[in-house]
């Protein structure tokens, strides 16, 4: 008895002062809930037009921070407390960090289902004033023009990285440093005058192709295909290479066959993020590529319209039925999102089948 009896203390004594399992997730859903209904007493007062979900949400998520602290404090003191509202905080940043993306996706879909058929993915606008249409043209252009700027900058990029990590010492390494650096904040409108001013020297100006914007957009995609490619490449060990060497394998044919291969996904990834980077951009595809309302499979020949310059041309020239432009426009954007999450994908799994394997 007297055995039970220390046993039931020594846990009562462990148990003292600490919170009752699930009581954390009750005080959120009690902030949730107490947010949600002042926000409710707003709307019915007339002080707002409508409820807002992500604001109580927000305003729910800051007060359980603040209610967490002081519950904690009260019971379990306050190193347990601080550590708690830590914990909380950073919760709170990954919240407030995922509800601009949920409501992004939620609201692209909700806009753009209504026109994501057959009809919008295999016509094009041609001869469309009104309703119908679609982005068929654009949905190729964007396909041609990203891929020949991948063309352009996955060698280069590549190339440029592999010197840095694996030749370059020195002044000149840390000049294309500098200015890989420098090349990585230009804003996108400077490449596109860049290249509509490369090639109107000698093509005349006015001057609108695909591959002008394919080259606009490899500016922007270089320095990133660089740097995330060096980091990748230095993440390589050097006993690896040490090893190759010592079995007279010359550095060339250890960068191919070593260090290559083991950054194959790292590298891989680099790419896809440098890819997402540019295929939404707008600015430098207005004054390179222009815009057309007709299908040009010729990336060297005439104006090619693409998905980014589609939205925005839909949403800006908008005719006598707004709603068939703003519809097709939010449809392009949902397209172009779903072009993005695959290109994601696609890059998850060649980083997973061409890592490192570590086990036997």
């Amino acid at each position: 008895m007297s055995s039970m009896q220390a046993t039931s203390s020594a846990n009562n004594s462990l148990t003292a002062g600490m919170l009752p399992r699930g009581s954390v997730w009750l005080i959120l859903f009690a902030s949730w809930i107490a947010s949600a209904s002042f926000f409710g007493v707003l709307q019915l007062a007339g002080i707002t037009s409508h409820f807002s979900l992500i604001g109580a949400v927000v305003c729910g998520t800051l007060l359980f921070d603040v209610l967490v602290y002081v519950v904690s404090r009260l019971v379990e003191g306050r190193r347990k407390a601080l550590d708690r509202l830590v914990t909380s905080l950073v919760v709170t940043a990954f919240v407030l960090a995922l509800l601009p993306l949920i409501s992004l996706s939620f609201t692209v879909i909700a806009q753009g289902a209504p026109r994501f058929d057959l009809e919008f993915l295999t016509s094009s606008m041609r001869n469309i004033l009104g309703p119908g249409g679609g982005a068929l043209h654009a949905i190729v252009g964007t396909l041609e023009i990203t891929g020949m700027a991948t063309l352009i900058s996955v060698p280069i990029g590549l190339l440029t990285a592999i010197y840095l990590v694996e030749y370059g010492r020195g002044h000149v390494a840390r000049f294309i440093i500098f200015m890989v650096d420098v090349m990585t904040g230009i804003p996108s409108i400077v490449a596109g005058l860049f290249a509509y001013a490369l090639f109107a020297v000698f093509f005349g100006p006015g001057v609108r192709s695909g591959f002008i914007g394919a080259v606009a957009l490899s500016v922007l995609m270089i320095p990133i295909v660089v740097r995330s490619s060096e980091e990748m490449l230095k993440l390589t060990p050097n006993e690896l290479r040490e090893a190759s060497y010592a079995l007279g394998v010359p550095k060339w044919l250890t960068i191919i066959k070593i260090v290559l291969p083991t950054s194959l996904a790292g590298i891989t990834t680099g790419v896809t993020l440098a890819i997402a980077r540019v295929i939404g951009e707008t600015a430098p595809l207005l004054l390179t590529a222009g815009y057309t309302a007709s299908m040009n499979y010729d990336l060297f020949s005439d104006r090619m319209m693409t998905l980014p310059v589609y939205v925005y041309v839909q949403y800006s020239q908008q005719g006598p039925n707004v709603s068939d432009f703003v519809n097709r426009a939010w449809t392009g954007a949902l397209i172009l999102i779903l072009i993005v999450a695959l290109l994601n994908l696609t890059a998850r799994l060649v980083a997973r089948i061409f890592s490192p394997k570590l086990s036997r």
